[in-house]
């Protein structure tokens, strides 16, 4: 149980008090009527002896009684009814309630901190950690302080209202106060009629109610002098005449009202009597509302709780009138009869309560009275009970002592027949059956047996607790043998009262004394209320022993279906007592408290009951048990809600829903709806109050995605817009890292190679990856998308309507200066910031879905978006939310109206964590998220990007001419358009110079593509030279190819106009899908302080499939002369393969023209020996093709810079493709700008020695070459039975002689996995020695001589052929030479094949070849037979001049010189 305030030893004492009536004249009850008290309550405060009292017992003993205390009450003729005690037990408990606010008391138990006194929940988990250590502690320590003062008033007015019965006697009267005044005319002869009104009372038969304990009651006179008023003389000399008649003993004269009451009050007089009467002229204010209570000189009986406020007794409200005889807890015979305390009419008795409380503060009680009058009151109460009522008492225990005695010396048998004799015939008023099932026996009032009780009693009113006790048990054996249970149970739960309260405790508590007493009383009796008494006691008793379980099971045992208040009341009591034992039962506790306030809600005591709720709440929190709690918090906002505690009510319907819930989707829909039942009804309080957040659905606002800009324009025929950044794009951090590499590209080549510093990449959609550290920039006029991802978790559909947005907005003018006054405007602004709001939105159970909202705004400042406003409501659970049976009339029915509220939810988004500084590594801190706070600047151009005729599927190479147009959809000019790509090399808008660009007629009738011209077919297999710069295609030293600006006609695209431009397209080498990033650049022509420029994206997949593959070498021709007699002709061996697999319908590939683009070589002609007019290669055929190069003249290559390439075309048809205008020359140089971005070797100029690396470098220039080959073909498709036409290009760079080189890039081959060497590997240096292969193109020779020679043998036996060694220098550096021509061939083969010969002449030639210079020797042959001869046996050696090391190698020739010698 809980703490009490008196302790056991107190209580019952107090509880059982001898019992005094008062009898006022009418003029008596008026002097006391001044001070707004009856006479009863003016002694109430006063009641108790302040020093001990002694008496002595009938053995003459002294008997010491501390504490005494008396109760003064008016005599009430009618006993109370049950109904009436109910309701006063009612508003007792429902008046007490713990005191908000004040600190509450928290018993620690086991891990628990449980509030007790408080309705603040607080519960530690986890469970059973460190349980004993805290056990212990508790039970020593004075944590333990919980009190239920509730309980407690109502044991003492259940105590002292319980209606006096025959069976005991401790509350019949003993006395009785004749009380009359000094102004009355005939003060004596009032008393005698006093007396005369007291004796008929008691000895007339028609009043049985109230009690007297003996026939000749105890009568004191007292005589009430007004001080103030009244004549003191007179007073005086009629209290004399009182002590002459009625002894000094028997009479008081009393003084009070020495001052008037309407007198200022000067000095603060205490109030004593507010505190026995304030509670009980609120508990029993209504008694007199619900109609004429019936009181015998205004007092009620035993009991304190009425106060009975006026000033005369026509007063209705404040006084009764006096000529009444009913109890004061009369129930109005012609109330509802249901208006019991269990009946339905709670309501009611809470608000009135609420007048009275207020109607009652103001009265002050005891305004006539100084502190003299109190202490006589005092006295007054000494007096009478030392002078008149102690004495009668010892008077009455002496001569019912005697009775026993005599009586005890009778023999048994003897005892019984003069029982019988005096008792008379008992006539029971039942039959004998139904008497022995309710209580047995009824004694008539002088019967023995009483006698004894009567004795025990008064033994017990005067705490002679030994003698008492032996008395009891004398009677309960009597009573037992006669069957008289109910007098037995009476005889039983005194004597275990007795038994404990005996000084020194000579023997144990029996407390199967009060067991049995209570079941006597329950189930033979069936008397509750005696029931409920011995249980209220025996429970303090065992608690006191600590026998925390007994009590427990004690209490709960009286819990019953009969009366809701007491069980709620044990029920509670029970649960204290759970968690007051050594190891407390938490868990037991909590489901008591339940209970309990169950049975409080039942009783109307809904504060109570939600007190219990949260109380147990407590226990079951955090634990898991989620319909336990479930439960819990539905009955506690029920309960709030009954108690007008909205916020309350609304807090816990808010935790059943947003918990994941366990509840079948009906009991989540019931929950639901109580829950918006409730909010709509916190909401219609204050209207204009600020919205509520609402707890459904979940917002996850991490994942809240921003967006700037209009919604993408679908695909409108050819017509395709621009894919830019869109809320449907799933972030990817691998793609915005290039986009932004993209703009930082642009940004570099717009501010002449440097970022500035002020540069950030453009975000057009902010989400939780996205850097969210500054505000964003948002245009004014352009729509601000946000993305809210909700979800629900109750398995019940959810509608919300009307969802938008909620913001904040500061017009600010960016500018300038700032505007002087910032006016915040909150949401409802359409003038400032336009607000979408979609109308209904429907989130299925269990369902994650988004929300879209825009806002436009319409001026500049800085924007605020704060949460989502919307109204919850739900949706009939008949329908099927499947879309189909969602029919759109049930959303806006009467159903989802009538339930649904208007609330918001706030977006918070908590920033990144930081983790830079060791400040921030070592404590958790966020950094700011900005991404709902941008400022909206002035306006900027927007520019639209539409691509006609754009391919989704090309051939590798494949040239596709297609249209982008450009619109510039804003208010603002727009300028320096340009676009950026990774991919340069797949698209072209032409070259700079219109010359370039323009289509010839020829190429316009067929579609192609390019450029062409007609020819003659005379000039067939011999190049058709132009030339063309590299710059004007946007290609040249230290450019960036992948920014490519967009030539726009004048550079501007005003507001409103759009520019239709042609787009080359080519597709990549390798085949698959592709996809390309476009990225636009475009700026203001007015400059913004905030945006410097703004971006557009677009993202184009291609995927292509193969086409064919070529692979070239060149290699030196053997030929040295060539037109011009100078060396260096090149033989360029090309091989096209079809690889197409003819999955894209391909029928064949016709080879067009071949053209070569370099700066120092041409193509001149083809040696093909077969005329194949029409190179064509059906599926998987390859083709061969000779060309032979030239050097180009040296004021070709001198002519132009060095940015100038010379193009020559071989055509295979009848129609030129100009190789040197667009597209064929732009892609041909995006090829090639990938190359050009490596670093060229420089040569070094020192005047020293060249160092050996320099040699090297030399000599590996010689076998280095820049020509590039452009191999055009076309397509033959047949498509839908219709032939199509594609055209294409591929490109081989060719670099070094003898190697070969490929169209498409090749496949890195993996190196072999090899052992791990655990050596340092050697400082490797440059090779110091050139290769063998690069030697060897240092020094080209070749042999003139005729191919036969005709020698008349049988003439001249020696045979001399003249032939020329040519040898020319391919460096530029001078070379050393030395001609050997002493070798001889060893190889037999070789002499077998090819004769042997002799050279004649000088065997050794030592020559300097200056840089590229051709020398010739004149050598003779000389031969001895015909036959065929090999003359490639000449060595040659070569070093560089200026090196001392000589590096010689001999400079063979691969193929054989053959001559054939013929005889003539």
């Amino acid at each position: 149980m809980a703490q009490c305030v008196q302790s056991v030893q107190e209580l019952i004492p107090d509880s059982f008090v001898p019992c005094v009536a008062a009898l006022c004249s009418d003029e008596a009850e008026r002097l006391t009527r001044l001070n707004h008290l009856s006479f009863a309550e003016l002694l109430k405060p006063f009641s108790r002896l302040t020093s001990e009292v002694h008496m002595r017992d009938p053995n003459n003993q002294l008997h010491i009684i501390k504490n005494l205390k008396i109760a003064v009450s008016n005599i009430i003729t009618q006993p109370p009814q049950p109904g009436a005690i109910r309701k006063l037990l009612n508003d007792v408990v429902s008046g007490s309630q713990p005191a908000e606010g004040l600190v509450a008391n928290v018993i620690t138990a086991g891990d628990y901190d449980l509030n007790i006194s408080d309705r603040s929940i607080k519960a530690s988990v986890p469970w059973y950690s460190n349980w004993k250590d805290t056990l212990m502690e508790l039970k020593e320590s004075s944590l333990y302080t919980a009190t239920t003062p509730w309980f407690e008033s109502y044991r003492e007015t259940f105590l002292q209202s319980m209606p006096a019965s025959d069976h005991e006697f401790l509350n019949h009267y003993l006395a009785c106060m004749l009380v009359a005044s000094s102004n009355e005319v005939e003060p004596m002869e009032q008393f005698s009629k006093l007396s005369q009104e007291q004796h008929r009372i008691q000895h007339n038969n028609d009043y049985s109610y109230p009690k007297w304990f003996i026939p000749n009651t105890l009568k004191y006179y007292v005589l009430l002098h007004d001080v103030s008023a009244g004549d003191e003389q007179r007073a005086e000399s009629i209290y004399e005449e009182m002590k002459q008649k009625y002894g000094t003993q028997g009479c008081y004269l009393l003084k009070i009202n020495s001052r008037t009451s309407n007198r200022a009050s000067d000095e603060q007089i205490p109030d004593p009597w507010s505190q026995y009467l304030q509670k009980s002229s609120i508990q029993n204010q209504e008694s007199y509302e619900d109609g004429p209570c019936t009181i015998t000189s205004n007092k009620n009986s035993d009991s304190n709780l009425l106060s009975l406020d006026g000033l005369d007794n026509e007063v209705k409200v404040d006084g009764l009138p006096n000529n009444f005889r009913a109890h004061p807890l009369q129930l109005d015979q012609s109330s509802d009869p249901s208006n019991s305390i269990d009946g339905p009419d709670h309501v009611k008795s809470a608000s009135s309560l609420h007048e009275t409380k207020k109607a009652n503060t103001g009265i002050i009680h005891g305004a006539c009275l100084t502190l003299t009058d109190h202490d006589r009151i005092r006295q007054f109460i000494q007096e009478f009970t030392f002078r008149g009522l102690l004495p009668h008492i010892e008077k009455t225990i002496r001569q019912l002592n005697d009775q026993l005695i005599s009586r005890k010396g009778l023999s048994r048998s003897l005892f019984s027949a003069t029982k019988k004799w005096f008792s008379g015939s008992k006539v029971p008023e039942k039959s004998i059956n139904e008497l022995k099932n309710t209580s047995g026996l009824l004694y008539p009032p002088e019967a023995p047996e009483l006698q004894i009780r009567k004795m025990a009693d008064l033994c017990f009113l005067v705490q002679h607790y030994d003698l008492a006790y032996s008395c009891y048990h004398t009677a309960k054996k009597d009573f037992l043998n006669d069957q008289a249970m109910l007098y037995a149970a009476g005889a039983l739960e005194m004597a275990a009262v007795s038994a404990f309260l005996q000084p020194g405790a000579p023997r144990p508590y029996p407390a199967h004394y009060m067991d049995t007493a209570i079941q006597t009383y329950r189930d033979i009796c069936r008397n509750m209320v005696l029931a409920e008494r011995c249980v209220l006691l025996s429970a303090e008793i065992l608690k006191s022993q600590s026998k925390y379980s007994e009590a427990a099971a004690l209490l709960i045992r009286l819990t019953s279906e009969d009366s809701d208040l007491r069980s709620a009341l044990l029920l509670e009591q029970a649960a204290h007592c759970f968690i007051n034992m050594k190891s407390p039962m938490v868990r037991k506790y909590a489901f008591h408290m339940i209970l309990a306030g169950h049975r409080f809600s039942k009783a109307g005591q809904k504060k109570h009951a939600l007190r219990c709720y949260c109380q147990a709440m407590q226990v079951y929190k955090g634990k898991g048990w989620s319909l336990a709690e479930d439960h819990i918090n539905f009955t506690i906002g029920r309960q709030s809600y009954t108690l007008r505690q909205l916020d309350n009510a609304v807090s816990a319907f808010r935790h059943i829903l947003i918990n994941e819930s366990k509840q079948s989707a009906a009991q989540q829909g019931a929950f639901l709806r109580e829950y918006l039942y409730v909010y709509k009804n916190v909401s219609q309080l204050s209207p204009d109050g600020p919205l509520p957040q609402l707890p459904l659905p979940y917002i996850n606002s991490s994942a809240t995605r921003v967006f700037f800009g209009h919604d993408r324009r679908p695909a409108d025929g050819e017509k395709q817009a621009a894919t830019h950044v869109s809320l449907d794009q799933e972030y990817d951090s691998e793609s915005s890292q290039q986009w932004r590499e993209l703009e930082e590209q642009v940004v570099a080549v717009v501010n002449k190679g440097i970022i500035p510093s002020s540069f950030y990449p453009t975000q057009y959609c902010l989400n939780s990856y996205s850097d969210n550290s500054r505000f964003p920039l948002a245009v004014v006029e352009e729509p601000i998308t946000v993305e809210v991802a909700f979800r629900n978790p109750l398995k019940v559909p959810l509608l919300l309507t009307d969802l938008s947005l909620l913001w904040k907005f500061q017009p600010k003018d960016f500018s300038g200066k700032d505007n002087e006054e910032v006016k915040e405007l909150i949401t409802g602004e359409p003038e400032m910031i336009g607000t979408e709001v979609i109308s209904e939105f429907l989130i299925n159970s269990e369902e994650s879905k988004v929300a879209r909202l825009k806002l436009f705004p319409h001026h500049i400042g800085e924007l605020h978006i704060l949460g989502v406003v919307y109204n919850l409501g739900t949706i009939q659970g008949s329908m099927t939310v499947d879309g189909i049976g969602a029919l759109p009339g049930c959303h806006t029915g009467k159903h989802s109206l009538s339930m649904s509220v208007r609330g918001r939810q706030d977006l918070e988004i908590q920033g990144p964590r930081l983790n830079n500084t060791k400040e921030e590594k070592t404590s958790i801190k966020y950094g700011p998220d900005r991404r709902l706070d941008p400022i909206i600047t002035e306006e900027m151009p927007l520019l639209e990007v539409f691509f006609i005729h754009f391919p989704t599927g090309l051939l590798c190479g494949e040239i596709r001419k297609a249209y982008v147009e450009f619109v510039n959809v804003s208010k603002c000019p727009l300028t320096a358009l340009k676009v950026v790509s990774k991919r340069p090399e797949f698209f072209t808008f032409g070259g700079n110079t219109a010359v370039l660009t323009p289509l010839s007629p020829s190429a316009s009738e067929n579609c192609s593509a390019y450029k062409t011209v007609v020819t003659d077919s005379t000039s067939v297999c011999t190049a058709l030279i132009s030339s063309a710069s590299s710059v004007d295609f946007g290609i040249g030293i230290g450019s960036q190819p992948e920014v490519i600006p967009v030539p726009l006609p004048d550079t501007v695209l005003l507001p409103g106009a759009s520019v239709q431009l042609p787009m080359w397209l080519r597709g990549p080498d390798e085949e698959g899908v592709h996809e390309i990033n476009f990225l636009f650049y475009y700026e203001s022509v007015k400059k913004q302080p905030k945006i410097r420029h703004r971006i557009l994206r677009h993202t184009a997949v291609i995927c292509t499939s193969r086409s064919l593959n070529v692979r070239a070498t060149v290699c030196r021709s053997n030929s040295l002369e060539d037109e011009e007699g100078r060396g260096g002709n090149m033989l360029v061996f090309v091989d096209v393969e079809n690889t197409n697999t003819s999955e894209a319908g391909v029928k064949e590939f016709h080879i067009v023209q071949v053209s070569s683009s370099s700066k120092l070589w041409k193509l001149q002609n083809s040696v093909n020996l077969a005329e194949n007019k029409e190179a064509k290669l059906a599926s998987r055929e390859k083709g061969k093709f000779c060309f032979k190069a030239v050097r180009c003249k040296e004021k070709e290559a001198a002519m132009q810079s060095s940015e100038r390439y010379t193009f020559a075309d071989i055509i295979f048809g009848n129609e030129q493709i100009i190789s040197s205008a667009s597209p064929c020359a732009d892609f041909f140089y995006r090829s090639l700008s990938s190359e050009l971005k490596k670093p060229q070797a420089q040569l070094s100029l020192h005047t020293e020695k060249h160092s050996i690396e320099d040699a090297v470098r030399l000599i590996q220039k010689c076998s280095e070459v820049d020509l590039n080959i452009i191999i055009l073909w076309k397509a033959y498709v047949v498509e839908d039975s219709k032939q199509l036409i594609l055209e294409g290009q591929h490109h081989v760079i060719l670099r070094t002689i003898g190697k070969e080189a490929f169209s498409y890039p090749q496949k890195q081959e993996l190196p072999e996995m090899e052992l791990l060497k655990f050596f340092r590997p050697e400082n490797t240096a440059v090779s110091s020695r050139p290769s063998v292969d690069q030697l060897s193109n240092l020094i080209k020779t070749s042999l003139h001589y005729p191919e036969s020679f005709n020698h008349p043998f049988h003439q001249k036996s020696l045979c001399l052929v003249p032939v020329t060694l040519l040898l020319s220098n391919c460096s530029k550096a001078d070379v050393d030479v030395i001609v050997d021509l002493r070798h001889k061939t060893t190889s037999p083969e070789a002499l077998e094949i090819h004769g042997s010969f002799t050279w004649l002449g000088q065997t050794q030639y030592k020559l300097q070849l200056k840089s590229q210079e051709i020398h010739s020797l004149q050598l003779k042959a000389c031969f001895v037979h015909t036959g065929v001869y090999n003359l490639g046996t000449p060595r040659v050696f070569a070093k560089l001049s200026d090196q001392v090391t000589v590096f010689e190698t001999s400079q063979q020739n691969s193929m054989p010189a053959l001559i054939i010698i013929n005889n003539m």
